[in-house]
């Protein structure tokens, strides 16, 4: 039998300050607001994939380390990094490539929860 999934996914980060993560979030990534429920300090945003949201909880504490980074592709890691270093983005070095299989880039929001953006190379090896 097992679980019906729908297809959807709600990636939840922490956060220290809602109003500046929905701003950074929409000038860095251009996720878009969904909705907000400020009695629980709570907002969705839409992403540019299908059926998958970014939840932000503010919290007292955020809490850094370990959990799950999410991970967007992108057609093109390098325009991506630029447009990241144009906005003064915090990095974790440069773009990571695993030759044949992946680049990997990892940032940061405002509260140093980590993001990563990848390009899948495998078809461009084929």
């Amino acid at each position: 039998m097992g679980i019906d999934f729908d297809g959807g996914l709600t990636c939840t980060l922490g956060v220290s300050d809602l109003d500046r993560s929905i701003d950074w979030y929409f000038d860095t990534l251009g996720f878009t607001l969904m909705y907000r429920v400020d009695e629980i300090g709570w907002c969705e945003l839409e992403t540019a994939v299908d059926k998958v949201s970014m939840g932000l909880s503010q919290v007292e504490s955020v809490a850094i380390g370990g959990g799950v980074t999410p991970t967007f592709g992108t057609s093109d890691i390098e325009a991506a990094k630029a447009d990241l270093d144009a906005k003064h983005v915090k990095q974790d070095g440069p773009i990571q490539d695993v030759p044949g299989l992946v680049r990997l880039l990892t940032f940061y929001d405002p509260d140093d929860n980590p993001l990563m953006l990848y390009q899948d190379m495998r078809e461009a090896a084929e």
